[in-house]
């Protein structure tokens, strides 16, 4: 008896263990090769257009191979019919990469519709074109950055589970009668000699669907969203996008992009991703760029899978070659019938995977592993309207749109916070975390007033500085993240200077001097500032120009004055520069809101008499400056580019939209 009851109990736990078995892995079907598909065949297509996931097909007659020569792509045209196709309109954009098979063997995926033309009529790219997407060089995703590896934490912890779960199940039948036990063991052994297999098979499919291919090796057991391309134009769903986000995205990102904003079916503001993901052929797939609070990406279909390699949609997302995507999930909401060419639609889902290959023939990837990725987070708040929010999303390491994307997500987000961006002034702060910046982090800040639409103008140094990081022609860079606070005001904060009145008009290298500076904000009354400037140690004897400026008025170099008198100028400096160089040039460049006094241009003479004063003046002062250069072993023509500006900063509360002119005699 007691022999009997471990039987019994070892029996038990077995079957309960059944359910913590691994994700099935499925197998490349068959294939008819491209050279034995022959007009007036008869196959099967497979596609779910609707939320209910069910399989739907429609029949297809081949009419002829078509290639245009060497190093040209392969296409298959086919025909469809039935009432079915009729009633959604024919090929829609939306079905691309639905698997297509004749005799039980997979030919290829529906790639392409004809435009404007007969939707019955398409292309099917041949499968033997696809696979070889597998194999080809994937140079992405290399990152020296330390990561915990999620997967292996996740299985850890799935393993922890299923060891209590089993201890759990172990209790409970301990504490179960003889009769229990027993009828238990018969339903345990009926369901793995397959008795009950009647009873329960229509239940299996409709809420896990089966994991084996039917007799002829098709999908039809499978879910199904596919996406055809009709046009050469790219298109993108969009979630979390309003419409002045949307214009931002159309202007920046290549011509032709068309974007079709879409809802979301749960809560956005999380990365949802399945660790454990399987996919067959005819089951909807997602190629994403960003995702997160905000989305952009494209829906599809599988069309084969082999283990954990997936091909699909028949025909490239923006024809990037090697590349670096999310691999998502996809539900299917519907379709939208058009004269000639409709539209099916699916939402982006969980991330699934990593997408490595955007080819011609169709975009591949591997299910379970990740891409790198750069999270942002922007923090916006409106003072006006006493309103803030904080963004995320993740931006898949693409060196062509990190900066775009970024940019456009930062805008995006202030205009969702902010109902007019227009006559308004935005303080923006952000942060990258970088290995291309000194101590690995590049700080920037700024404030803007613009008339038209401060959040464009906001933007374009966080685009700057991630386009210097990403075009680094040393290494590639490695981005950690991306963060960003932005405050906006209604109204109008700028100011012009009116004066500025030293407290000494004589002064000695290294003294300094106290500027009494009044400035005019923008219908308001007159402030005064006091801004101290210290005079150079090695400055010459004379008269010292100043400029009493705005951040944002750029001073003209020598470099410049040189090429406003027509002289060529070399480039060099600009060309030779490191990228921590070209980013440390940027931190310090002024801000728009400080008062900045630094040497300046001398004013126009206002006689002959003063132009030849001060032609002498300055034949002393080249005179003593060659002199000196001698004695340290060399002479230069120009001022030397390395040595900083010296200037005096000074923030103030407002955009400085002007510049003034003050001068000091300079004593030996």
């Amino acid at each position: 008896m007691r022999k009997n009851l471990k039987r019994l109990l070892a029996a038990s736990l077995f079957a309960f263990s059944l359910n913590f078995a691994a994700p099935s892995v499925h197998a490349m079907p068959p294939i008819l090769p491209y050279a034995e598909v022959t007009e007036g065949m008869h196959g099967t297509a497979y596609t779910v257009l609707d939320t209910s996931g069910e399989i739907r097909t429609f029949p297809i007659e081949i009419i002829g191979r078509m290639e245009s020569g060497k190093g040209s792509q392969r296409m298959i045209m086919a025909r469809t019919s039935g009432d079915f196709i009729e009633h959604v309109g024919g090929v829609l954009q939306g079905m691309s990469g639905s698997p297509i098979y004749v005799d039980g063997r997979l030919i290829g995926a529906l790639a392409a519709g004809l435009k404007d033309l007969s939707p019955y009529t398409f292309f099917i790219t041949p499968i033997e074109d696809m696979t070889p997407l597998w194999d080809m060089p994937d140079t992405k995703n290399q990152t020296r950055i330390q990561t915990v590896n999620i997967v292996e934490a996740v299985e850890a912890r799935r393993k922890a589970e299923e060891k209590e779960k089993l201890r759990a199940r172990e209790k409970a039948v301990g504490k179960m009668s003889r009769a229990e036990r027993e009828a238990e063991w018969r339903d345990m052994i009926d369901a793995l000699t397959g008795k009950k297999a009647d009873e329960t098979k229509a239940a299996e499919e409709t809420s896990e669907g089966t994991n084996e291919a039917p007799e002829e090796n098709t999908p039809a057991q499978s879910e199904t969203a596919e996406q055809g391309k009709t046009e050469e134009k790219a298109y993108f769903f969009t979630r979390g996008f309003n419409a002045a986000g949307l214009r931002y995205l159309e202007k920046n990102l290549p011509a032709g992009t068309t974007f079709i904003p879409l809802g979301t079916t749960g809560d956005s503001g999380k990365i949802h991703t399945r660790y454990d993901a399987t996919l067959e052929g005819g089951q909807p797939i997602g190629v994403a760029v960003v995702y997160g609070d905000f989305s952009i990406g494209a829906t599809g279909t599988v069309t084969a899978v082999d283990g954990k390699k997936v091909v699909a949609f028949g025909h490239s997302f923006m024809h990037k070659g090697n590349v670096n995507y999310f691999m998502t999930d996809a539900d299917v909401i519907g379709t939208i019938a058009g004269q000639s060419n409709g539209v099916k639609i699916a939402n982006i889902g969980s991330v699934i995977g990593r997408i490595s290959q955007d080819r011609e023939t169709g975009v591949a990837g591997t299910l379970g592993t990740f891409p790198t990725a750069v999270p942002v987070r922007i923090h916006v708040k409106d003072d006006a309207l006493g309103t803030e929010e904080t963004f995320g999303a993740q931006i898949a390491y693409d060196e062509d749109f990190l900066p775009v994307l970024s940019s456009s997500i930062a805008y995006a987000a202030m205009s969702k916070v902010s109902d007019a961006l227009g006559s308004s002034t935005a303080r923006i702060h952000f942060t990258i975390r970088t290995n291309a910046y000194e101590n690995g982090v590049f700080e920037r800040r700024n404030m803007y007033y613009n008339t038209a639409d401060v959040g464009q103008i906001a933007v374009t140094e966080l685009l700057q500085a991630l386009g210097t990081i990403v075009t680094n022609a040393e290494k590639e860079s490695d981005i950690v993240d991306v963060d960003v606070d932005v405050e906006l005001t209604g109204d109008r904060q700028t100011a012009l200077l009116v004066s500025a009145t030293p407290d000494k008009t004589t002064v000695k290298p290294g003294e300094t001097v106290t500027f009494q500076t009044k400035i005019r904000p923008y219908r308001k009354p007159e402030e005064t500032l006091s801004i101290p400037y210290k005079v150079p140690k090695d400055q010459v004897p004379g008269t010292l120009n100043l400029d009493i400026r705005g951040g944002g008025f750029v001073p003209v170099s020598p470099l410049a004055l040189l090429a406003q008198a027509g002289l060529e100028v070399p480039d060099d400096e600009e060309r030779f520069k490191t990228t921590e160089e070209k980013l440390r040039d940027l931190a310090e460049t002024g801000q728009n809101n400080e008062v900045i006094i630094a040497p300046g241009a001398a004013p126009a003479p206002a006689s002959e008499k003063e132009l030849k004063k001060r032609i002498k003046e300055a034949a002393k002062a080249s005179a003593r400056a060659a002199k000196k250069e001698q004695t340290q072993g060399g002479v230069k023509l120009l001022a030397d580019e390395k040595k900083r500006e010296k200037k005096e900063r000074f923030f103030a509360p407002y955009v400085i939209e002007n510049v003034i002119h003050a001068s000091l005699k300079v004593e030996e």
